[in-house]
């Protein structure tokens, strides 16, 4: 058996999402609580008690996945379980740089929520946007916005899984990209509900002051393979890290291509750690025979935990 671990990005939160593991397993609490001190907030009150507005504003969304993720991995962990290899979607990737033991937690945290705070002034909210265009293939997808772009700045941010593609770019591009889409067989074409153009052109400016902070931030040997948003291949080493986190902040996400990869490698064994299952449905879209579980709460552990035996691959960390 091969496990890949996936952690997962924005769009995924939840009010209450790892309180069950908090209130089970001291590493979990003791994970939120490390994030807390690390940016000054108490994750438990904004993530369990607070209000769905404040969690969705960037800068507390991606510090709140990244701390239920790691409190999620932590457990896991715990357990005795072990990757051979992980990935994250877009913020998910640093989820996967503290579980590689590549980046510290605490430091992980404080540049997330920076990274979500650049990324949301860089394009003032209803300037940007998003959308998903379903049942097209990348070279579809990519002439779509080459013809869009007469109208401003659009293009692929997303490469999810096969016939699910999302572009971002110029609000009145991306709502022209979308009746083009439509126009050329799309199932769907459909704006996003986000407030910035994510993984654009539009957020290089994000990325420059990223990599300030990222400057500041000490990156160590991978301790597991890691899978890499913006060139679908492994990370070869500690020097690449750092500009690879800026690239990511305005280049496509290439996560079918990544999940290819793992499979082409032998991967047999993929469990998602962090709220929700999109990702489980990536790689279900892709092929039907690997195995796949999610953790996020009690019940998703315990059927990971029965599948795959406890401790169910002890690859040493």
């Amino acid at each position: 058996m091969k496990t890949a671990f996936l952690f997962s990005g924005q769009g995924a939160q939840t009010i209450g999402m790892g309180k069950e593991l908090c209130e089970n397993f001291a590493v979990a609490s003791d994970t939120f609580d490390a994030a807390s001190a690390a940016i000054g907030i108490d994750m438990k009150a904004m993530i369990f008690d607070g209000d769905s507005e404040t969690l969705m504003i960037t800068e507390n969304t991606q510090p709140a996945i990244l701390t239920m993720s790691i409190a999620a991995y932590r457990v896991v962990e715990s357990m005795g379980f072990r990757p051979d290899v992980v990935a994250g979607l877009s913020l998910g990737e640093y989820s996967a740089h503290v579980a590689a033991k590549s980046m510290d937690f605490e430091d992980a945290v404080r540049l997330v929520k920076k990274r979500g705070k650049y990324m949301q002034e860089e394009v003032p909210v209803g300037v940007g946007a998003m959308a998903a265009i379903l049942a097209l293939d990348a070279d579809a997808v990519y002439a779509i916005c080459k013809d869009a772009s007469a109208k401003g700045i659009v293009e692929p941010a997303n490469f999810n899984c096969p016939g699910q593609i999302t572009v971002a770019g110029e609000k009145d591009a991306v709502a022209y990209a979308c009746e083009l889409a439509k126009e050329r067989g799309a199932k769907r074409a459909v704006m996003l509900p986000v407030s910035a153009p994510f993984h654009c052109s539009m957020l290089k400016g994000a990325g420059e002051k990223l990599e300030k902070e990222l400057n500041n931030v000490p990156v160590s040997d991978l301790a597991v393979p890691l899978i890499t948003n913006v060139t679908a291949d492994y990370v070869k080493s500690k020097d690449e890290i750092k500009d690879l986190l800026v690239r990511q902040v305005s280049s496509s996400v290439l996560f079918e291509k990544s999940l290819r990869r793992m499979l082409a490698d032998g991967v047999d064994t993929f469990v998602e750690i962090g709220p929700g299952k999109t990702l489980c449905g990536f790689v279900k879209k892709i092929t039907k025979d690997a195995n796949v579980y999610h953790v996020e709460d009690m019940q998703s552990l315990e059927e990971m935990k029965t599948a795959l035996g406890e401790g169910g691959n002890t690859n040493e960390i």
